[in-house]
């Protein structure tokens, strides 16, 4: 997504990135490489994993904490931003492959009075379109982003009802595409699908995510927050701007996310989970189906699927993977169709502002760590 980049986006725009790397590289290695780039490019620290199969590595360079300088530990919880939206996605593929709703269902048949406003009807719009943001629906973070107190991080407490985050977005113009003509990310999608799973089941989606998800796979270091503390082995985030310079946003507003982007997690916890969605461990063939059946963007190397996005890599095979960025954080990953090959990373200093060189870095270096997996 161009512009504001918000609780995680399209993956860095320019799709793939050409790069070859000598034949004895190895995948860790080329990681380790980049983590410790990004590191040179100002990042405070970097984190990230391989994984081929029964085997992990893991490499780090620079800081968790810039106060007192401890090392980036690998182990270490984060905030991953719009990585909870493949969670969000897993549940309700989930409640699908129960009889509980269907994809095709209007998001009005869920949610009747939720999408009514400047145009916008949610009788026209299906919870498939949500899920691969096709929705035509703005973005309420367009908003609430880096033109308010979110970026300064001044409330990091405040209240935000997910109602009044959609309504944020209808407010913003009328409709400017019809639901299911075209790709347009958006964080209100992923509100909505929130708000669907807490009107099938009754239970907020935090809930769901953590009996569906969490609790089965044993992401111990997983959590779906509603305030803005963190706890036990966590990595500082920190933003930067030219005038302020850096500036410690660990507690930061997670109700401003909700179901599109709150949850806090660790590499390994991550890996666990990405793989579980690929390999069938948390939903049936039918609905595996549904999660992989993309639609076009306006990249040739990249398509969306229901929650993760489909790249072309470097070395010009295809993977799966997604992005979080939030006040703080950024973490991104890719996955092979079945997930027995992966990579996942994560930096601890992230503005709410376009690529900066230390992300383009270690995105490459993500990308060239997979293609010698």
């Amino acid at each position: 997504m161009s512009g504001v980049a918000a609780l995680g986006c399209v993956l860095l725009a320019g799709g793939t990135v050409n790069s070859a790397q000598a034949a004895d590289e190895t995948p860790s290695g080329i990681l380790q490489a980049g983590a410790e780039q990004a590191v040179a490019d100002g990042y405070p620290g970097v984190i990230g994993l391989t994984r081929s199969g029964d085997t992990t590595e893991y490499v780090h360079a620079g800081v968790g904490d810039v106060g007192t300088k401890t090392a980036a530990d690998p182990k270490a919880k984060f905030r991953i931003g719009s990585n909870t939206k493949a969670f969000t996605a897993a549940v309700l593929l989930q409640l699908e492959g129960e009889g509980k709703l269907s994809l095709d269902d209007s998001v009005a048949k869920w949610l009747p009075d939720a999408v009514d406003a400047n145009g916008y009807d949610g009788s026209e719009i299906t919870l498939r379109e949500l899920l691969n943001h096709t929705s035509s629906l703005p973005d309420y973070f367009t908003d609430l982003g880096v033109q308010s107190d979110y970026f300064l991080n001044l409330t990091p407490d405040a209240a935000y009802q997910p109602q009044q985050l959609v309504d944020v977005a209808l407010s913003q113009h009328a409709p400017q595409s019809a639901p299911g003509e075209k790709f347009g990310y958006a964080n209100t999608n992923y509100i909505l699908a929130g708000m669907v799973i807490k009107a099938v089941t009754g239970n907020e989606p935090g809930e769901e995510i953590e009996k569906r998800i969490i609790e089965p796979l044993g992401l111990n270091d997983t959590s779906f927050p509603t305030d803005s503390a963190m706890s036990g082995n966590y990595l500082r985030g920190y933003a930067y701007t030219d005038v302020i310079g850096r500036r410690d946003v660990t507690r930061s507003n997670v109700q401003i996310g909700g179901s599109a982007g709150a949850i806090i997690s660790t590499l390994d916890d991550m890996a666990t989970f990405q793989r579980a969605l690929m390999d069938g461990k948390l939903l049936a063939p039918q609905q595996l189906k549904e999660l992989t059946t993309t639609v076009p963007t306006s990249s040739a190397d990249e398509t969306w699927g229901l929650g993760i996005a489909h790249m072309k890599t470097p070395c010009g095979t295809w993977a799966w993977g997604h992005n979080g960025a939030v006040l703080g954080y950024f973490s991104e990953w890719l996955i092979s169709d079945d997930g027995s090959t992966q990579v996942v990373h994560a930096n601890n200093e992230y503005h709410m502002q376009a690529p900066t060189k230390g992300q383009t870095d270690s995105y490459q270096a993500m990308g060239d760590a997979f293609c010698a997996a």
